[in-house]
């Protein structure tokens, strides 16, 4: 079997599903206790959300970001992949810092929890919407976007550059829907997300300035694994560097396509996703589609 350079990725929200994580943790104490240590730094019942509860709890943002990374991190503990490198997607990125030692996982589950919960009350009281456009260029996407907010003067952005063909917009509710209108009126597919807020906008600003504050009481590790950063793109392993950078996350694009692009380029031809659904599996397959040489991206959940 030919042995390819490895990347490890971590998926962000909505790649949650019911009984996530349960049969591992049933199986190891060691997974079980990282469940309630993860319950007991969030104060949310995660276990009974996640593997009893129903839909329309698992959905709600402060909850979903501390479990989906207890489910990655659980998994990476029982696979102990030798990896050249690790990113994850939005909330992704917090168990890719705790496996890359960059954060221990008692300041990683901190922060992710506070994440979750600022974005949640963001949502609350800062309307905004999130949509998936499909089939069009980014070019294409980033015209619409710039037209739209020339028009109503009003904030949008891209928010997530997934693949080729996959990018989300991001802002305040008229502009999305007249920016997935227009993209419909020019062949492409615009899908309204299930989320709670505009995320990865400028909209998230004053929950990022709380989040960052709190990153400054916490210790940041040069990392041990090289990390590809969304608000970059780019590989970073200086712990100052990734903490100021990470200060950013929460109001910046999520760069993903670039990310396994750069991931490519350095040599990686493998790619494990540590989540439920293989979601970005079906991204780096979009991505690297177009390359001749041999690569493979497989999912555990």
């Amino acid at each position: 079997m030919t042995q390819y350079k490895l990347s490890v990725v971590f998926p962000g929200q909505g790649s949650q599903e019911k009984g996530m994580g349960r049969d591992l943790a049933e199986k190891y104490k060691d997974i079980m206790e990282l469940w309630k240590r993860a319950e007991k730094i969030s104060g949310f019942p995660l276990r009974e959300i996640y593997w009893d509860g129903d839909k329309d709890e698992m959905i709600k943002t402060m909850y979903q970001q501390p479990a989906l990374c207890v489910v990655g991190l659980g998994l990476w503990d029982k696979l102990r992949p030798k990896a050249q490198c690790v990113a994850g997607h939005s909330v992704g990125e917090f168990p890719a810092l705790i496996v890359s030692k960059v954060l221990s996982f008692e300041h990683g589950l901190k922060l992710v929890s506070l994440r979750g919960r600022l974005m949640y009350e963001a949502g609350l009281t800062i309307p905004g919407k999130m949509a998936a456009i499909l089939k069009l260029t980014q070019d294409k996407v980033e015209e619409i976007v710039n037209q739209v907010r020339e028009q109503t003067n009003k904030i949008i952005c891209i928010a997530n550059y997934n693949s080729p063909k996959q990018l989300v917009i991001s802002g305040e509710i008229e502009p999305v829907d007249m920016a997935a209108h227009l993209a419909k009126q020019n062949k492409g597919k615009a899908v309204i997300l299930p989320v709670s807020g505009a995320f990865h906008s400028p909209l998230m600003n004053e929950p990022a300035k709380e989040l960052a504050k709190f990153m400054d009481k916490m210790d940041w590790r040069d990392a041990v694994v090289p990390i590809y950063l969304n608000a970059t793109g780019k590989k970073e392993t200086s712990g100052e560097k990734i903490k100021q950078i990470m200060k950013t996350q929460m109001i910046s694009p999520v760069f993903f396509n670039q990310i396994i692009e750069a991931q490519w380029e350095s040599g990686i031809r493998k790619w494990l996703e540590l989540g439920p659904k293989g979601v970005l599996c079906g991204l780096i397959k979009r991505i690297l589609a177009p390359k001749q040489e041999e690569w493979e991206a497989t999912y555990s959940n």
